[in-house]
Parts: structure tokens; C-alpha cells; sequence
């Protein structure tokens, strides 16, 4: 600890009023900071703090910070009234006294997140010089009008929370320009209008105020379960009110939409194909605040069969837990009739059984891992961590239990779809299931509905928005507000807008099934099938002959790249008949420069990933990226990777060699499990930022600057991970530059992360002996890791040996770090921060082709 004393020290000396105690793991808080009443700013971060007492001595304090250590009481600092900054972030206060809030009348910033407050503290609303406020991540139910006396607040947090409702006067806060309330089961405004930001929450009580409102009683039911297990004899029965028979051939091909009303309760229901090459897409379109039925194939599944349970039930419960970790699962079993009475209770009773298992499973794991944390010797290190686990443990997916459905009887599917009704009308089950909205969200709503019934938009239903705009011609809704609600009716799933892909904001589609049927077109089980199925005919006709066709064949299979002239004559030739359709699946697809909406959609979400670029000019001597340079003329044909349809590592294999006893190894471990397509998206996300890569199957290779970066998918039960080797310059060792190439590639894992809120990772570092199989858990990755590379050396714990730190754990080498990275890794991560070029200078050479590279320019956008 003498590094804690001497740093403690400098600053001292430095500022006279500074004193910095963090990760110290102090128990108490010591004597000598209590004798210095001239202390200004204090932090006591990342401690073991259970109680602080006399702080009320040091008078002139302006910034406390008591974040991340173990408080239970709120503290006592009614007589600090100079404090402008408190920190009580990640401790475990449940209540604030009355009459200490008040006391500290120029406090200005005040983070209470992660804590166990169950409710607003009232007082707060006396700190009128308050800008900052963060209470998220607690159980608060209510906010009370009296926030609105705040004027000065600019920034309010209040995500994962247990609120229902937001105040009107909280808006007409003018200073408020940041709000976050993800995660709450809001009804009024709907947690989709919260999505939308603090602009559309002020559009939404406007329009209550100036016009009626409405209860909302739409529910958007996903359909999800195996291949061929009648999710679509169910959902088509229910939408034309009788019964429907789906042969195999019929069989559902990416997602279908369709909506019925039964009594007071509108379903908006979209049937997932069950094969896994659609599941793909699925993440697209999968949302939260939405009832998923699990259609479960009750005569193929088999009770002793293990993998019929992870098949059948578990893989889609995974699935949904890791995505939407807050939704309610109904299980239904069909083919019921195909199984005696007795056989189906049974199965009934195992699948039920089996559910309740995973879910206690995922919970014991969570525990274990939270214990194993909290008992490290530097703990304080790992709280970012413990906090993730404690709100994976508040996640509660509700599955409900299973209802037997003979779907060759109508009147069986409306007696399950009552019962369906009955738990969608209990508040307990869907708090937020009946919406508050102003009545002009329905007018929208009718008025784009007229437009496709009257036939005037294009059949396929695909606008420009400007256009729409103007269609849609209310009183009493400017063209503002418009957009605001069209964003509402994007989230519920009623039509489809990317706004925040600019490429796509101009487009709307009124009828998402036409997006589907494209993607469905391309992103199918039967491609294959389909591509060998182009006839002579069509081929001939778009300038095209069979060996083309062949080449299409064999890259497809070999590469799982698809040629854009292929999938233009595919869509064609399926499209055949409408030519209304076919034109507009060619403005949707684009042309060979690579313009199409339809691949910048699939991009975007990760499905596939462009191999548009220029190839090298021999003419062009000087390369500077930004600015415009003449084309070699010879580029290759326009061709998009598929990752999902690859079947083997060769390439990856060829270019990587062997692993080496110098590669810097680090593996990301995951709960449950890995998404199904999650390393995919991480693989296109990578190769998209650094142009020099090979894909195979479950592999993934890239190169810069000379640093070879390899990532490997592992997924097997209770060992799923990803693994991350890089290599550099024989001659050098480089650990550095190999580090920050490997933080890249942490943070663009993150990123995805984020689209799956239940799933749980860790960074480990294996020992670098390889008979050993301990690891080193990495600690926060959003902290200095100083600590660490203060030891130059870790012992095993498992087989004794002394290894370095540079080769374990990425170093801080004395720099400033920026949101968790170094400016070194930053400046890394900057220069590969552009697609499809060089980041060297001097001479490269490519082929036959030589470029000068004599300066670049670099912007990181974080």
C-alpha cells in the first residue's frame, strides 16, 4: 500500500484541499481526514465503508464521493453547506432522513443509482441549485409532481426503475435536456414514447393536454418455437376466426404479421419461422413489453431426451431471457391431439418442471458468481460487475404455465385464447399492458390505415416520408409531432422506420410484411434450393448465363458470400407477375455501386456485411483518405458475406497458423449462453472497422498494422466463451499496440452486448501454462487497472507459476484514461476507426500496385 501513501501525498502537497482515499479498502473512515477541516473535495471511491461518521467536521467540503462501497444508512452531512457534488452511487441505502436534503442548499449533482430506494426523497425538491440527478437502477414507484419545482435540473435518470407513471410538470422543466426511464413498466407515457427521448415525451403530454385520451389495449404477441410445431395454424386460426390447416410446404419463411380482436383486446401478432437460419433476423424485430407464446410440439417431444427439452423448450427460452429478460412466456402445446390424455400431463408437468430448473439454474449461477466477486481480496475492483449481477438478479422472467391445445379443433384454440386473455388482463402479470395515449395517436394510426386500404400508396406500402407527411394531413398536429408518433407506431411494431439509419430516414414502410418478404427472400433455409432453381429463361434475360450461375453456386457454398446480381435475379424471378413489387425490391436492393436499403438494413443489424470498396489505383500516388481519387476502373463484383451460412475455418486457419506461447489470450465467458448470430454480429462489426480480415465458421481473423487479431466461438453448455489471441512482430513485443487492437475488439463486443440486457459476460485470462486451467478474472473495464500493473509479476493460485502482468491484464502506462480506455488505446482505436482503408503511411504495397501514403487524418467519434 506504500504507492496509496505516496500518491495520497503528492496530492495533498499538490492542492492542500484535495484528498483522494479511493480503493483503498478502508473500513473506516481515518482520523487524519476527519482533522482536516480544509478539505474541498474528498473521494472515498471504491472502498469497504459500511457506516461514515463525522463528516459533519469538515465544513467546507464541496465533492464527496462515497461511491461503490457498502453504506446502508444514508450518510449524516446536514452540516455540509458548501457541498455542491455527492456521490452515493452502488451502496445499498434504502431511505434518506428527512431534513438532511434541505440542509445542503447549493448541491448541484447527486448520484444515487444502484442503490435500494423504494422512494423519492421528497425534501430533494428544497435543493433548488440541483442540475444532476441519478436514480436509477432502484425500486422507486412514483415521482411526485413537486419535481417540477427544480428549474435548474438538466439531467435525470431514473432507467429500471418500478414506475407506471411520469408527471406532466416534470417536462416543463426548461432546463431538463436529459432524460433517461428505460426499463420502467410505464404506462403513461408508454415506455415506447420514452424510447423516442425527451422531445417526444414533451410532444406526448402536450398532446393530452390539447386533446382527449384513450386507453390502449393493443398487445404485440411474438410467436416463437421450433420448426413445424403450429405456431401458424394457431396465430392464422385466430386472425380469420376459424380453423386453418398449414400444409408442410406452407410452412412460414422469416415472419408474418397479422392482427385480430378478441373482445376489448387487440393482438398484433408476428409468427417467427422456427428454423435457425431465420433466427437471425429475429433480434430485429423481437422487442420488449410484448407476450411471447412458446409453441411447444407436445408428440415430438420426448421426456428422457435431453436435447428434445434444450431443442424444443430451452434454446427459445435462453433465447428470450438474454433479449428481452422482463417478458412473459406462455407456453403452448400442440399436437396434442396426437398424444393420449395422460402423455400429455405428463409432458406437461416435465416441460413445466424442466422451465422452473433453467430458470433456478440461471439464478444459483448468477449468486455464485456474485459470492465468488464480492469475497476477491481487491473486491473494490470488481463493482461495476457485482452491480450488473445484482440487476440481472431483479430481472424476473415470468413464464406461465403451459396450456395443452388440440389445433385441429376451433373451439380448443378459443378456449386457450381465453385463458390467454384472462392472464393478459391481470395487472399483476402486465402492469403496462393498458396504455394512456392522446387520442391523435389513434387518428394517425386510422389515417395510415385508410391510405392502404384506399390503395393510395404503392401495394407494397413503402413511402418516402416526406411524402407521408403530407398524406397524413390532421388538424392539430404539426409535422413535428407527426414524425413523434410515427416513432410510437415503429416501436409497437404497426409499421417500420429507421430513423436513426440515415440512409433510411426517408423511407417508411406501411406494410412491414414487404420488408419481410425481401429478407425472407435472401435469408431462408432453402437458399441454396432456390439459387440452383434460376431458370435458363431468366438468366438470358438479365444478361447472365450458367456459369455465372455456377460461380454464384460455388461462392455461396464454399465462402457464404452472395453475389448482388444473383440475389437481384432471385428476387426477380420470385417476384414474377408484380410489377409493382419487382420495381420497388430494385430500388430496395440498389444497383452493383451498393445503394440498396434492403442490405443497409441487414448491415445495420449485422446479418451480413458488404465487400464494397475500391481497389487500388496504380495511378494514384498520393492516397488520402476523405478525399476524392480516380478508380482503377476493375472492381470486383459487389458480393455480401453471410457468416451464419459458413461450414468450415479453412481460410481463417491458413492465415493464422499456429497459436503461439507470445499471444496475448483472453477469453470472454458468457450466461447462459451465447446468443444464437451474437458472434456473427460481432464478427461484421469487426471486419467493418478493419478492412484486412478472413471469416470462417466460429472464427474470425483480422490484421493491423502487421498485429494479427483471431476470435474464436466456443458455445457449449456451461462453457460458453469467446476467445481473443493476438500476435504481433516476431522480433518485438509489442504489447501495447497488440492490447489496444485487443480493447478494440472488447469494446465493439460490448456494443452488442448491449442489445441482449439478460446476458451475462466476464474477461478471463487463462494461465499461461497451458497444463493449467486456472484463470484470472479481469477486473472492471471502465476503472484504472493501475493496481495491477503496480505487481509486475502474478503467482497462479492454482499452479504456483510467476508470470508477467503485461502478458495477463492490459496495463495503464501512466495514461490519462478516456471512458475507460487509455488515449494510447483511444488513438488505436481511431486510426482503425476507418472503414475500408490503410492506416500505415510510406509505401504500401498491394499486388502490382504501389500507393504512397504520406499523412492521414483520424476522427474518433465515441
Amino acid at each position: 500500500m506504500a504507492w496509496r501513501a505516496e500518491r495520497k501525498q503528492v496530492v495533498e502537497q499538490n492542492t492542500g484541499q484535495d484528498v483522494d482515499r479511493s480503493r483503498e479498502r478502508l473500513k473506516v473512515l481515518p482520523e487524519d481526514i476527519l482533522k482536516n477541516p480544509q478539505i474541498n473535495h474528498l473521494n472515498l471511491d471504491r472502498n469497504r465503508l459500511k457506516n461514515v461518521t463525522n463528516l459533519s467536521r469538515l465544513t467546507k467540503l464541496k465533492t464527496l464521493i462515497l461511491s461503490k462501497n457498502e453504506l446502508v444508512d444514508f450518510p449524516e452531512i446536514g452540516s455540509l453547506q458548501y457541498l455542491e457534488k455527492l456521490h452515493l452511487n452502488q451502496n445499498k441505502i434504502q431511505q434518506i432522513p428527512e431534513g438532511i436534503l434541505p440542509r445542503l442548499p447549493l448541491l448541484k449533482q447527486l448520484k444515487l443509482n444502484n442503490n435500494r430506494l423504494t422512494d423519492f426523497p421528497g425534501d430533494l425538491i428544497c435543493c433548488k441549485e440541483l442540475q444532476y440527478l441519478n436514480l436509477s437502477h432502484n425500486v422507486i414507484k412514483k415521482i411526485p409532481e413537486t419535481i417540477a419545482t427544480l428549474g435548474k435540473l438538466e439531467e435525470l435518470y431514473i432507467e429500471n426503475n418500478k414506475l407506471c407513471e411520469l408527471p406532466c410538470a416534470l417536462f416543463d422543466i426548461g432546463a431538463l435536456r436529459k432524460f433517461i426511464a428505460r426499463a420502467n413498466p410505464l404506462r403513461e407515457p408508454p415506455d415506447e414514447v420514452c424510447a423516442g427521448g425527451l422531445q417526444q415525451i414533451r410532444s406526448y403530454f402536450k398532446q393530452l393536454q390539447t386533446n382527449e385520451s384513450l386507453e390502449d389495449k393493443r398487445v404485440k404477441t411474438m410467436f416463437l418455437g421450433a420448426s413445424m410445431a403450429g405456431k401458424s395454424t394457431l396465430c392464422k386460426s385466430l386472425t380469420k376466426q376459424e380453423l386453418v390447416t398449414i400444409a408442410e410446404n406452407d410452412r412460414t419463411i422469416g415472419i408474418e404479421i397479422n392482427e385480430f380482436q378478441t373482445e376489448d383486446f387487440s393482438f398484433l401478432c408476428w409468427d417467427f419461422a422456427g428454423q435457425l437460419e431465420y433466427y437471425l433476423t429475429h433480434h430485429v424485430f423481437i422487442t420488449p413489453q410484448a407476450l411471447v407464446i412458446l409453441v411447444i410440439d407436445m408428440h415430438r417431444y420426448k421426456m428422457e431426451d435431453k436435447d428434445s427439452f434444450k431443442e424444443l423448450v430451452g434454446f427459445w427460452i435462453n433465447n428470450v431471457l438474454m433479449r428481452v429478460p422482463d417478458s412473459i412466456v406462455l407456453p403452448i402445446g400442440s399436437h396434442v391431439d396426437m398424444c393420449d390424455k395422460d402423455e400429455v400431463q405428463r409432458k406437461k408437468k416435465d416441460i413445466e418442471e424442466k422451465i422452473q430448473e433453467m430458470l433456478t439454474e440461471r439464478e444459483e449461477n448468477l449468486n455464485q458468481r456474485l459470492v465468488k466477486l464480492k469475497e476477491k481480496p481487491q473486491c473494490e475492483l470488481y463493482s461495476d460487475q457485482v452491480n450488473k449481477l445484482y440487476d440481472l438478479a431483479k430481472y424476473s422472467l415470468k413464464v406461465l404455465d403451459l396450456i395443452p391445445v388440440d389445433c385441429t379443433r376451433y373451439d380448443a384454440i378459443i378456449k386457450a385464447w381465453l385463458q390467454i386473455l384472462q392472464s393478459v388482463r391481470n395487472t399483476d402479470i402486465f402492469p403496462n399492458v393498458i396504455r394512456k395515449l392522446p387520442v391523435t395517436y389513434k387518428m394517425v394510426e386510422k389515417a395510415i390505415m385508410e391510405l392502404i386500404e384506399t390503395q393510395e400508396v404503392p401495394v407494397h406500402g413503402t413511402v418516402a416520408l416526406d411524402e407521408l407527411l403530407m398524406m397524413v394531413n390532421l388538424q392539430n398536429i404539426d409535422r413535428e409531432q407527426l414524425k413523434y408518433i410515427l416513432s410510437y407506431l415503429h416501436r409497437i411494431g404497426l409499421i417500420v422506420w429507421y430513423q436513426e439509419v440515415q440512409t433510411l430516414e426517408g423511407t417508411v414502410f406501411l406494410k412491414p410484411s414487404f420488408l419481410i418478404t425481401l429478407f425472407k427472400m435472401i435469408v431462408r433455409h432453402d437458399l441454396l434450393i432456390q439459387l440452383n432453381s434460376i431458370p435458363a429463361k431468366t438468366l438470358k434475360k438479365e444478361l447472365a448465363v450458367k456459369p455465372d450461375q455456377q460461380k454464384w453456386i460455388i461462392d455461396f457454398q464454399t465462402k457464404a458470400t452472395l453475389h448482388h446480381k444473383a440475389i437481384m435475379i432471385l428476387v426477380k424471378h420470385q417476384l414474377k407477375g408484380n410489377a409493382d413489387l419487382r420495381e420497388m425490391a430494385e430500388d430496395l436492393l440498389g444497383d452493383e455501386n451498393g445503394n440498396g436499403k434492403l442490405f443497409q438494413i441487414l448491415e445495420y443489424f449485422g446479418i451480413c456485411l458488404s465487400s464494397k470498396s475500391q481497389a487500388l489505383n496504380p495511378d494514384a500516388h498520393v492516397f488520402r483518405p476523405g478525399s476524392p481519387w480516380p478508380s482503377s476502373g476493375i472492381a470486383p463484383p459487389l458480393t455480401y458475406l453471410f457468416p451464419s451460412y459458413l461450414t468450415d475455418t479453412k481460410v481463417v486457419s491458413e492465415h493464422w497458423k499456429e497459436d503461439g506461447k507470445e499471444d496475448l489470450h483472453i477469453r470472454a465467458f458468457f450466461l447462459p449462453e451465447i446468443p444464437q448470430g451474437f458472434f456473427h454480429r460481432v464478427t461484421i462489426k469487426l471486419c467493418n472497422f478493419i478492412y484486412s480480415h478472413w471469416v470462417g465458421k466460429e472464427r474470425c481473423l483480422v490484421v493491423s498494422n502487421g498485429r494479427k487479431l483471431l476470435l474464436k466461438e466456443h458455445n457449449e453448455e456451461a462453457n460458453s466463451y469467446i476467445e481473443f489471441r493476438c500476435k504481433g512482430n516476431e522480433k518485438e513485443k509489442d504489447f501495447e499496440g497488440r492490447w489496444c487492437l485487443l480493447m478494440m475488439a472488447i469494446q465493439r463486443m460490448k456494443k452488442v452486448i448491449e442489445e441482449w440486457p439478460g446476458l451475462h459476460y466476464s474477461l478471463k485470462t487463462p494461465c499461461r501454462d497451458p497444463k493449467c486451467e486456472f484463470y484470472f478474472d479481469w477486473p472492471d473495464l471502465d476503472e484504472d487497472i493501475k493496481q495491477m500493473s503496480e505487481e509486475t509479476i502474478k503467482t497462479c493460485e492454482n499452479c504456483g507459476g510467476n508470470f508477467p502482468t503485461e502478458l495477463l491484464f492490459y496495463m495503464d502506462r501512466g495514461s490519462r484514461r478516456v471512458n475507460g480506455m487509455t488515449e494510447a488505446a483511444k488513438n488505436s482505436v481511431a486510426q482503425q476507426n476507418i472503414q475500408n482503408t490503410y492506416n500505415v503511411t510510406g509505401n504500401f504495397v498491394s499486388g502490382s500496385c504501389t500507393v504512397n501514403i504520406e499523412e492521414q487524418e483520424f476522427h474518433y467519434d465515441s
